[in-house]
């Protein structure tokens, strides 16, 4: 049993999802439209917007989707995705990927925790805390 983070989208999922796999190097990524949904109501039929995603990265998902056709909604505001990385290079350059017409919320550097950190809204609007790798504590 686990937690996997599903996120949500305005019209950029398959965009966005697909960004991600590229910049994480992810096993798997799959992709279905509303349009691909059976039996689904009208407004589905021509849509491409996504109904859901999922990117496989070393046994774990990352899923997401976009609202339905014609439903406004709010993308992530208060969720952050959490990634570790084996080491600080490799954590600042995908800090450093991710903040590309993004909006950086915290530097990324060194912490008492890890000895790289850094948080950024990537242009998404996805909202995350990069890392790597953490420090050991007494």
């Amino acid at each position: 049993m686990s937690f996997d983070p599903y996120i949500h989208f305005q019209g950029n999922c398959a965009e966005a999802m697909t960004f991600y796999s590229s910049l994480f190097g992810a096993d798997d990524l799959q992709i279905m439209r509303y349009s691909q949904t059976p039996d689904g109501p009208p407004e589905f039929a021509g849509s491409d917007l996504v109904l859901h995603a999922s990117l496989v990265l070393g046994g774990r998902v990352l899923m997401a989707s976009d609202y339905p056709p014609g439903m406004p909604g709010l993308p992530q505001q208060s969720v952050s995705v959490s990634h570790t990385l084996p080491d600080a290079q490799k954590a600042r350059a995908v800090f450093d990927a991710l903040s590309e017409g993004g909006a950086e919320i915290m530097a990324f550097g060194e912490t008492f925790f890890c000895e790289g950190f850094g948080m950024v809204r990537d242009r998404f609007g996805t909202h995350w805390m990069i890392g790597g790798p953490m420090k050991e504590f007494a």
